[in-house]
């Protein structure tokens, strides 16, 4: 396992609780994360109207720590790159798995190593969702897991008008917090598309 300071998780960024809340607003793709403590630690918010989809990552102030791009103009295959702003290099890239009836996104390095992958509970619930339109309401929930297969972690949607859930994590290995929550967010959102 790297140690968290060698893996360039983005300087200035305290992610070290074990549980995030996150909140959508009632702005479409806008969102807000929050630690234990609910003190804003990110926030992200999905440019509309680009060639490549985008989302910056900010901190309360609303300086730029890292963006999440599509690799490709109109990237049908859900791949996405996760952007240092302070260096410019990429730390990691969530990738959309297909499958039938599981929706599936693996967060890798940038050399193709897989760090983590995401994945749907309930294939029932996601086929509902997918096909009946107001079961589209119903909360989900996902899988957090390592390289080994071992959970690592749990993302799971509330009830609620706007979307909201909460993101626990605890030993993510070589996969820094920083893509995890940005694939969460990502998830949400292109799924909402």
């Amino acid at each position: 396992m790297v140690d968290p300071m060698e893996r360039g998780v983005i300087g200035g960024l305290d992610l070290t609780s074990d549980r995030y809340v996150v909140k959508q607003s009632y702005i479409r793709s806008k969102y807000r994360v929050e630690d234990d403590a609910g003190t804003t630690v990110l926030k992200g918010k999905k440019k509309r109207f680009r060639l490549r989809e985008e989302f910056p990552f900010t901190d309360p102030d609303g300086n730029v720590l890292f963006r999440l791009k599509a690799r490709n103009v109109f990237d049908v295959a859900g791949n996405y790159t996760l952007i240092d702003e302070a260096s410019g290099e990429a730390f990691a890239v969530i990738e959309k798995a297909y499958t039938l009836f599981k929706h599936v996104y693996r967060i890798r390095s940038p050399d193709g190593r897989l760090l983590a992958t995401i994945e749907s509970e309930s294939a029932l619930v996601m086929a509902a969702k997918e096909y009946i339109g107001v079961l589209g309401l119903l909360p989900h929930s996902y899988s957090i897991s390592g390289p080994d297969g071992s959970r690592i972690g749990t993302i799971e949607e509330t009830f609620s008008v706007r979307d909201s859930f909460v993101v626990e994590v605890g030993d993510t290995g070589d996969a820094s917090r920083e893509a995890i929550l940005a694939a969460a967010i990502a998830i949400d959102a292109l799924e909402d598309d």
